[in-house]
């Protein structure tokens, strides 16, 4: 998770894009979140690879690994080297049973799995696989082949970023190889590349799929995982705080209302997420996204997203319109 985030600025000048919320939760909580259910045994530590994101972040971080009981720790990637470098920042980590994922795409899947599977690599079909990296598999659903971006069709089965192996000291010493010998593919140390060399010294991995593979990459890809993820989220688990307070007002559900937010004289939903402690008022919103502390006023919008600390007061007009008007403000 050391990217910039620079496709969803502004979200991303103060916050990192993993932290952003989804259904009201940072969209890494919910990763892990995800993972860790579709484990039997212990999780007992969690490491992020971030850029230089500040102290509080990295507390935030930490206490996302608390939540599962699990030790956080932090490691930096200073420069974009690829994703096998990435995970390599976190050698210390590479220990036993290794369950690596993308910090910046949420899933539909089960995730349950036997860990003494040697290695485990989730995949998509896509209809354009070429901007993704690809595997090919047998009858039995063993990768046969580990191919990065092709121009030229080979599979489309996507990695969709997921990965298990029971080996993490293997991983480390393929990826250090890997690094030490400077092999690269398209500039940077990729991971397919790793994971190739590995199943060639009888190494196996098996392909499991998903069923929905939810982006998270700008803006409008936050909006539509939110509104998903709610809808996904409603039926196991509560979405309205116990101290949200509503009053005159309809919530159109799935909707999430954070701790201590309040909702007056207003319409929320569907698919509307508001932040810990933000204020709805007068107001009438839809499929978008309200982080914390936020105060919307006299609003009227959909398919938005508003980040955190805004003071946002809109416009309550006072109209007489006759018949056979057509008017746009």
């Amino acid at each position: 998770m050391a990217g910039r985030g620079t496709r969803l600025r502004p979200h991303t000048l103060t916050v990192p894009k993993p932290l952003i919320p989804i259904a009201g939760k940072p969209m890494v909580q919910r990763i892990v979140e995800d993972l860790t259910a579709g484990y039997d045994g212990k999780v007992e530590e969690i490491a992020f690879v971030t850029g230089d994101f500040g102290k509080e972040v990295e507390k935030e971080l930490i206490n996302i690994a608390g939540r599962f009981g699990a030790e956080g720790k932090i490691y930096y990637q200073t420069q974009p080297l690829g994703v096998a470098h990435a995970i390599l920042c976190a050698k210390e980590s590479l220990n036993g049973n290794v369950f690596i994922a993308f910090s910046d795409t949420l899933f539909k899947a089960d995730f349950q799995f036997d860990p003494n599977e040697e290695g485990i690599i989730w995949v998509k079909k896509v209809e354009d696989p070429s901007a993704f990296g690809v595997v090919k598999t047998n009858g039995q659903n063993i990768i046969t082949d580990f191919v990065e971006k092709s121009p030229v069709f080979i599979s489309d089965l996507a990695i969709v970023g997921l990965y298990y192996v029971r080996d993490g000291e293997f991983l480390r010493n393929q990826i250090q190889a890997l690094i030490d010998g400077n092999i690269k593919d398209k500039g940077e140390f990729q991971i397919t590349s790793v994971l190739e060399n590995m199943k060639k010294t009888g190494y196996n991995f098996r392909a499991a799929g998903i069923e929905e593979w939810l982006d998270c990459g700008n803006k409008q890809n936050i909006i539509d995982t939110n509104r998903r993820m709610l809808e996904i989220k409603s039926v196991r688990e509560p979405l309205r705080h116990d101290s949200a307070v509503i009053e005159n007002s309809v919530i159109v559900e799935p909707c999430f209302l954070g701790a201590g937010s309040k909702v007056v004289n207003s319409v929320i939903g569907p698919h509307v997420s508001v932040g810990h402690r933000s204020v709805i008022q007068n107001s009438i919103v839809k499929n978008s996204v309200i982080q914390n502390d936020t105060s919307v006023l006299n609003a009227m919008f959909s398919d938005s997203m508003v980040g955190n600390q805004v003071d946002y007061i809109g416009r309550v007009s006072d109209i007489s319109i006759g018949d056979y008007t057509s008017f746009k403000e």
